[in-house]
């Protein structure tokens, strides 16, 4: 599952295939369509919540609030079901996916960071980033990436940045599950199921907020 882009997307794979799938793009309703996804793929593939063996889930980068919900859900999950959570960056599930759509590489993936900002990673191939994800302005990047194909909705709200955008748009769990399922039959490490933020939260405790003392 991955929240930290707006679309809520939730996949069922067997170890060979994604068996069900589900995606909805609403950045302001991933507490209110996950587990309802979660539903939707478990009745299409028709199995029970038990027969999970394994969760995974995007650890971002990504917003605060969506970020946590994929991962606060992804937890409760294994908690309840006593199995292994692992992380990934969503970057790398986009990327992946990228490659499901016929691009080779070099290329990049830059995602919506709101603040006229993007999250963004090179790759040299659909599995194989060059360095950390990052955070930034657009025009401060450009220059790197000129001449690069950029993947996602961060290439395409910012066309003068990136002129060279690609699809998808948006991440689909799916690819996120079959590039999971290729590190764990592999041996490859994952990431911990913990949120890859990049910078602070939007919300901040007011700083001089009127002190309430009882009489």
């Amino acid at each position: 599952m991955d929240t930290a882009t707006p679309a809520v997307t939730v996949a069922l794979h067997d170890g060979t295939r994604v068996v069900a799938e589900s995606a909805q793009v609403d950045a302001r309703r991933h507490g209110e369509l996950l587990l309802p996804a979660v539903d939707r793929v478990l009745a299409e593939a028709g199995v029970k919540l038990d027969a999970v063996t394994d969760v995974v889930v995007g650890v971002g980068p990504g917003p605060y609030t969506g970020l946590r919900v994929g991962l606060v859900t992804a937890a409760t999950f294994g908690s309840v079901l006593s199995v292994p959570v692992h992380g990934l960056c969503t970057l790398d599930g986009l990327a992946y996916a990228a490659g499901q759509a016929g691009i080779e590489g070099p290329f990049a993936v830059a995602t919506d960071a709101r603040r006229k900002e993007v999250y963004w990673a090179r790759y040299e191939d659909p599995r194989t980033r060059t360095g950390e994800p990052a955070v930034d302005r657009p025009a401060d990047i450009a220059g790197q990436l000129a001449g690069l194909p950029v993947v996602g909705a961060g290439a395409v709200l910012y066309p003068e940045a990136f002129p060279d955008a690609r699809g998808p748009e948006h991440l689909a769990a799916g690819a996120l599950a079959a590039l999971a399922a290729e590190r764990l039959a592999s041996g490859a490490g994952m990431l911990p199921p913990r949120p890859l933020y990049l910078r602070r939260p939007d919300a901040q405790v007011p700083k001089n907020y009127k002190v309430v003392t009882p009489k």
